[in-house]
């Protein structure tokens, strides 16, 4: 089975190409901050903290949030080829052998992917080490170095995340079809642990880094970013109860196209809680580490700071537009994989009467649901890191920030949800409808 594992990836690239590109970006950006500790080995103390710093608190909220979108990605992309496996199993295959050939499939991409991101984690690890000479925080003579640790962490993260991904894949396509499907505690569990560290992490900077100064940055960024996780996890259940809350309005909005929006928010709550994710994620974490930064700058104002402060007001502003980057490109990445494996539903809504029209409308109204439930959602996780580093900081739960910021995060989320599905729709209510359920 690892033979039509590597056939599979030779005659159907397109069906890879969502996992290949998140395992592509996840690996160059966890090689990037890898490479600061190559660095920091030919630097002299001072600067070799600012490497250490800069990496482990960088790198550690990338590791988490690039291990996620690897392992949600290609989840997604195993539930797509339910029918291919099915088929599979009707010519003859065993569990053991569609389990090798998915685990197969899997790590080969990760593979392919690590390999041909190093050369862009070179060159971020480049960038991030000129922005610290820059700064003044590494010494002028200090020269990137791209090493055994980029290598480890970039390798290491993709193929555990894939095949962890894989693993779970595998095994519920070992399952007979006809089997009663799981219960999804294991998720549940899953969110609710995350939920708790990224609470715990607010209590520990509402109370023990109060008056730790910048210091408390560090528990701060991690609490949102666990709990965008914890509550991206909890997708299907928040798309319902957004489904439930607009499903009126959005009926009386668009006719048949809005029933037809609600129901498959009801319906497929699953399936369409792969887009939901990122956009939570997106939205906590942007949110989160922009007013975060507010909260640093109000806080610092007028007041002489640690030779360190620099370091890390120099990292949150290349590490958030590193991670909202890579979120954005996700979002994107599973938007589209999402909504091109619909093309099938698509003819079948058009055989029963439905014009493009009506599903144009019908995936943008959904779009509107997702934006809705994945902004709610991240808005509450950004509060994680929010409200405990106001309280810390300077006594108060807000910045006299504005919400500018937080209005320019919520229109990108909606730009590309909206562009993504649309433009997809689009291409795949292309051509006869009989052609597309044939597919």
């Amino acid at each position: 089975m690892i033979a039509v594992a590597l056939r599979n990836l030779r005659h159907r690239p397109g069906g890879f190409a969502a996992t290949f590109l998140s395992a592509f970006l996840g690996a160059a950006l966890l090689m990037g901050f890898g490479s600061l500790i190559d660095t920091a080995d030919g630097a002299d103390t001072a600067g070799a903290e600012s490497l250490t710093t800069t990496a482990s608190i960088g790198g550690g909220w990338c590791l988490v949030i690039v291990a996620f979108a690897v392992t949600s990605t290609l989840s997604l992309a195993a539930r797509q080829r339910a029918g291919h496996v099915a088929l599979l199993r009707r010519l003859g295959a065993t569990g053991p052998q569609l389990r090798r050939m998915i685990i197969g499939e899997a790590v080969a991409v990760a593979l392919l992917a690590a390999t041909v991101a190093m050369p862009v984690g070179l060159l971020l690890g480049r960038v991030l080490v000129g922005l610290l000479r820059d700064t003044g925080q590494v010494a002028a003579g200090v020269d990137a170095a791209f090493g055994p640790v980029a290598l480890g962490i970039g390798f290491g993260v993709t193929l555990l995340g894939s095949l962890v991904a894989a693993v779970a894949a595998a095994r519920r396509s070992g399952r007979n079809a006809a089997a009663r499907p799981p219960r999804p505690r294991l998720r549940r569990i899953g969110a609710t642990l995350f939920l708790l560290a990224g609470a715990n992490c607010a209590v520990l900077t509402a109370t023990l880094m109060d008056g730790k100064g910048i210091d408390a940055m560090q528990t701060a960024g991690q609490a949102g970013i666990w709990a965008s996780i914890g509550l991206a996890l909890l997708a299907p259940e928040l798309l319902r109860l957004t489904a439930a809350v607009l499903g009126a309005p959005l009926r009386a909005l668009g006719g048949a196209a809005g029933e037809l929006a609600v129901t498959a928010a009801r319906s497929r709550a699953r399936q369409l809680a792969a887009a939901v994710m990122p956009v939570v994620v997106f939205t906590g974490i942007a949110t989160g580490t922009v007013y975060m930064q507010a909260v640093e700058d109000e806080a610092s104002a007028g007041q002489a700071q640690p030779a360190y402060a620099q370091d890390i007001q120099t990292l949150n502003y290349v590490v958030v537009g590193m991670i909202a980057l890579f979120v954005a490109v996700m979002l994107v990445n599973t938007l589209v994989a999402a909504t091109t494996d619909r093309r099938r539903e698509f003819g079948q809504h058009r055989l029963a009467g439905a014009t493009r029209g009506q599903l144009l409308t019908m995936v943008s109204l959904e779009g509107l649901l997702i934006t809705v439930t994945g902004v709610a959602a991240g808005s509450v996780a950004s509060l994680f890191t929010i409200l405990p580093f106001g309280a810390a900081r300077i006594d108060r739960v807000w910045p006299e920030t504005g919400p500018a910021a937080y209005l320019l995060v919520v229109t990108v989320a909606l730009v590309l949800t909206g562009a993504a599905m649309i433009g997809t729709t689009r291409r795949a209510v292309r051509g006869p409808a009989t052609a597309a359920v044939r597919a």
